[in-house]
C-alpha cells in the first residue's frame, strides 16, 4: 500500500516501480505515495526534486515489467506523479495567501523569490523525466520519451495551477508581468525559510485523497 511506503529514496523507488509494475490502480497509488514523501519532508527544491527523481526512476523500472500496456501505465504514474505536485503547488499559494495578508514584513523580493521557485516545480519535473528516459532501458526508454513529449505539448497540472498562482500575485508588482518582476531572480536556488515552514505545515494538513484532486481540477476549469 501507499501508505505504508518507506520514507528513503530507495524505498520510494521501490513502491513506485511495484505499483507500475502490478498496474492496479496506478494513478491514484502513485499520487499518494509521492504525496506522503512530500509531507515527511521539507518543502524545499533538493527536498521536492530527490522525491522526483526516485518516483520516476521507480516508473522506469516498474514499466519494464509491468503486467499491462506499458505506455498506459506510464502515462498513468506520470499523471499521478503530476497530481501530487499540483497538490503540493496548491500548499505553496495557500503559504503565500498567508503571508502576504498576515506579516507586513515579507518583503517584495521573499514574495519573488518564491515565484521563481514554485515556477521551477513543473521545470524541475520535466528535466528529471527527462533524465530518466535518457538512462532508461532500450524497451522503456521510446515510451517515456513519447509520453514526455505529450506532456510537454499538452502541460502539466502542476505547471497550469502554478502560472494561475503567478497571475494571482502579479497585481503586487510595479512591473508589467511576473516574467518581467523576478526575471533578475533566476539564480536563487532556495525558498525563504518563513514560506518554506509555512508551506511544509500547510502541505501535511492537506487531504491525499482522489476527492482533493477532484476538487483541485474542478477549481481549474
Amino acid at each position: 500500500m501507499a501508505e505504508d511506503a518507506p520514507h528513503s529514496n530507495e524505498g520510494l523507488k521501490w513502491s513506485a516501480s511495484e505499483t507500475v509494475r502490478l498496474g492496479d490502480n496506478i494513478r491514484d497509488k502513485v499520487r499518494e505515495l509521492t504525496l506522503l514523501a512530500l509531507k515527511q519532508r521539507r518543502f524545499d527544491q533538493r527536498g521536492i526534486q530527490d522525491i522526483v527523481q526516485s518516483v520516476a526512476e521507480g516508473i522506469a523500472l516498474g514499466a519494464e515489467t509491468s503486467r499491462g500496456d506499458m505506455r498506459r501505465a506510464i502515462s498513468e504514474a506520470l499523471a499521478g506523479l503530476d497530481q501530487a505536485l499540483r497538490i503540493s503547488a496548491e500548499a505553496g499559494r495557500l503559504a503565500l495567501e498567508q503571508l502576504t495578508d498576515s506579516s507586513k514584513d515579507f518583503s517584495e523580493t521573499e514574495l519573488k523569490s518564491a515565484l521563481v521557485n514554485l515556477k521551477r516545480l513543473e521545470d524541475d519535473f520535466l528535466a528529471t523525466i527527462a533524465r530518466v528516459a535518457d538512462a532508461a532501458s532500450e524497451r522503456v526508454q521510446p515510451e517515456l520519451r513519447v509520453m514526455l513529449g505529450a506532456v510537454r505539448r499538452t502541460g502539466t497540472e502542476t505547471g497550469k495551477h502554478v502560472a494561475a498562482t503567478m497571475t494571482e500575485f502579479a497585481h503586487r508588482f510595479s512591473a508589467a508581468s511576473v516574467d518581467t518582476a523576478i526575471a533578475g531572480l533566476e539564480a536563487a536556488n532556495e525558498f525563504g525559510q518563513r514560506f518554506v515552514q509555512l508551506a511544509s505545515g500547510i502541505l501535511a494538513r492537506l487531504p491525499e485523497t482522489r476527492s482533493h484532486a477532484a476538487r483541485a481540477e474542478e477549481g481549474s476549469g
